[in-house]
């Protein structure tokens, strides 16, 4: 009887917690049909990600363009390899030896890494690393013409640089953001308008199955891609590509520190070629270092003698330069300090203002702005050409240089370029003014942004006049005076003479402070330079291009590697942009006959009248040598060496090129020994000594330009 009771008891018990549990899951599952929830989590999110499904539609970055619409960087397809290993997929790799052995031909992976990921356990699939990205197409094509099961491809956009190291400064370059994982700018105009190039990938929605199929009358959701903006900028191609073939052959023959070079239109301030050296490549990185710059806005150095074009230009504005009137060169005071001419420059010698221009006298520039025009509106004429502000060009980063003018050696020696500093684009800048009738154009670079998908043009600049520092008289009258520093007999602009164009320029030779402060010395610690505009009575180019420390030969000059940039950059351009050739009087050239055994009296007198520089050694009636020989072919104004009979007497050689002095010396058989570039600026035996064949002789050769050890360091000296 007890134990019947027990099992009452008992059932009793399970009845009741069979109930319990059941009342649990029926409010558990009315809770959960009526919340929609459970665990905290919504199912139907739960259920919507499980068999939602979602596919990237990928967007294209804007191009960046040239000013013919020429592509300079655009996206491009690229490819990412995989390898399917579920051996529940019909196409899986089934032999992962052989397939490693043939992507071996094709990645850069060695084959055995590769048959190491094949044979991995568990994934669905396997990707490559970096190995296996960025794929060509004609890569693609190979691989796929072998038909390896279960080798598969995706395809996503890769961004291409056509040109390589063409303007890469300038341009910049993309690489992932680690966080957004999205392209993005990182330098140049890549990264100034990384928003309105950037693109936006849009995606596709749909309703799946369990086998990721597409559900009987589900709704697919699109958000469409956002295509970037493309830019189109001021850069030619063509201008650009002669830039950078110039730079780079320079870079090969001198190995400079830096090589700088701007190009513009003068009448509109339109960037149309930039390059540096050293440069990257955009795509490999090669070159990249973490304090890349881009050095024609964010550098800043004492220009040298290419200054002088700015203060000649506002002595010309203020008609206190009368090329006629003289000055005597070789030093200045500068209150208790002094400023030296350089050395291919006669101390105590008298010579007009124009000569002074042309051979690039600090004395004839230091005199024209603190005794002709006045210190103080000197400065104010600094400012006038922009030297006191950024240009406002459309690229980041750009920096000022600073005007020294506090004491009298800093204000003078700002008139012939040291001591001061500005940035290449501000010079480019301030040289439009000459070029251009007076006006001072604002330099930029961005053309236009337009809408990728239909071509509508968003923003365009518009060129802007950034002042009018001079008149248009005025720089016509500069511009005529600059070009006889290319023509005249001793101009430091020789070199800079081009085929068909007239060449208004100023050359430039600025002395670089050491990191005690004090200027360094050598042959090769100058920054070269030299700004040019052509042609001369209508400028449409004006140049500028710098060459920091290079390594000259022994008979190099400064102006080697420049005129090797300059020259070529703007007669290719001129003719490309179909700009007629004015009427340069063309130097005759003549083969010289045979004046041995004639009267020197008669030789020289003919040799003159065709045009040619004569000098003679020895004092006797009959001419024994000449240099150069007979049949020889020189151009009018070139020098002859003739030997007499009778005693030999050193001529004053200074001012000679060494070409010359080598005429001399072998028609006189002497041993000559040289020391330095340039010209002559000392000789080790006096004008009018007398020598015989086998003497030996020295000279030194010194820059025609500019700063050299002559010029003091910017003391601050009242």
């Amino acid at each position: 009887m007890q134990k019947q009771k027990n099992m009452k008891h008992g059932a009793a018990g399970l009845f009741f917690l069979f109930g319990l549990l059941f009342f649990v899951l029926i409010s558990r599952f009315l809770y959960i049909q009526v919340t929609g929830t459970a665990g905290g989590e919504v199912l139907a999110s739960k259920i919507e990600k499980k068999y939602e499904k979602k596919q990237v539609l990928e967007a294209k970055r804007g191009s960046i363009l040239d000013t013919k619409g020429e592509v300079i960087a655009e996206d491009t397809s690229a490819y990412i390899l995989r390898a399917v290993l579920s051996k529940k997929e019909p196409e899986h790799v089934k032999d992962p030896e052989m397939t490693a052995a043939k992507l071996a031909k094709y990645i850069d992976m060695d084959e055995q890494e590769i048959y190491e990921r094949l044979t991995k356990k568990g994934p669905y699939q396997v990707e490559f690393g970096s190995a296996g990205k960025d794929l060509t197409q004609v890569v693609k094509q190979k691989i796929e013409k072998m038909q390896l099961p279960g080798i598969t491809f995706g395809r996503t956009n890769k961004r291409f640089y056509p040109n390589g190291i063409f303007a890469s400064h300038l341009i910049g370059y993309v690489e992932k953001d680690e966080k957004t994982e999205e392209m993005t700018g990182k330098f140049g105009i890549e990264r100034y308008l990384n928003k309105e190039l950037q693109e936006r990938d849009g995606k596709l929605t749909f309703d799946s199955d369990s086998e990721g199929f597409l559900l009987p009358d589900a709704k697919e959701k699109v958000v469409a891609p956002d295509n970037g903006n493309d830019v189109m900028l001021t850069i030619d191609k063509k201008i650009q590509t002669f830039l950078e073939d110039s730079l780079s052959k320079v870079q090969a023959k001198y190995d400079p520190e830096q090589i700088i070079a701007i190009v513009s239109n003068p009448k509109t301030g339109e960037i149309v070629a930039m390059g540096q050296r050293p440069t990257f490549h955009p795509i490999t990185k090669v070159g990249l270092t973490d304090t890349w710059r881009n050095l024609a806005i964010e550098e800043t150095f004492e220009p040298g003698s290419t200054m002088k074009t700015f203060t000649l230009a506002a002595a010309v504005e203020e008609g206190v330069f009368n090329p006629n009137d003289s000055f005597v060169a070789g030093t200045y005071k500068a209150g208790s300090g002094e400023i030296h001419d350089h050395s291919g420059i006669e101390r105590g010698k008298s010579m007009t203002f124009l000569e002074g221009v042309q051979r690039s006298s600090n004395v004839a520039f230091a005199t024209l702005a603190m005794d002709k025009i006045g210190a103080d509106t000197f400065r104010e004429y600094l400012t006038k050409f922009g030297f006191d502000n950024k240009t406002g060009i459309d690229l980041p980063n750009e920096i000022t240089g600073k005007i020294q003018y506090k004491y009298k050696l800093e204000k003078v020696t700002t008139a012939f370029g040291q001591g001061s500093t500005v940035t290449p684009i501000q010079q480019i800048q301030a040289a439009s003014a000459i070029a251009n009738e007076g006006k001072m154009m604002q330099p930029y670079v961005i053309k236009s942004i337009s809408d990728q998908d239909t071509g509508k043009v968003l923003k365009t600049t518009k060129p802007k006049v950034n002042g009018n520092p001079i008149s248009a008289e005025t720089a016509k009258q500069v511009r005529d005076y600059l070009e006889t520093v290319i023509s005249a007999k001793k101009g430091t602009g020789s070199k800079y003479a081009l085929d068909g164009y007239e060449v208004a320029g100023k050359t430039g030779t600025a002395q670089i402070a050491g990191p005690t402060g004090k200027y360094l010395v050598g042959k090769n610690n100058y920054v070269f330079s030299f700004l040019g505009m052509a042609p001369k009575d209508d400028p449409q180019l004006v140049m500028y291009v710098a060459v920091k420390q290079p390594k000259l030969g022994e008979s190099s000059v400064g102006a080697d590697p420049l005129s090797e940039i300059f020259n070529p950059v703007m007669q290719n351009s001129l003719q490309y942009l179909n700009i007629k050739p004015s009427d340069v009087k063309k130097q005759k050239a003549s083969k010289i006959v045979d004046y041995t055994n004639q009267t020197d009296s008669s030789a020289t007198k003919e040799l003159k009248e065709l045009g040619y520089d004569v000098s003679t050694i020895g004092n006797g009636r009959k001419v024994l040598d000449q240099s150069p020989k007979a049949g020889s072919t020189l151009l009018q104004g070139e020098k002859i060496i003739l030997r007499t009979e009778g005693e030999m007497k050193v001529p004053d050689m200074k001012g000679w090129s060494l070409r010359d002095v080598m005429k001399l010396a072998k028609v006189a058989k002497l041993d000559l020994k040289t020391t330095g570039t340039g010209y002559v600026s000392k000789q080790n035996l006096e004008a009018g000594k007398k020598v015989k064949e086998g003497d030996s002789f020295t000279i030194e050769l010194s820059q025609p330009d500019g700063a050299t050890e002559d010029i003091p360091t910017n003391e601050k000296t009242e």
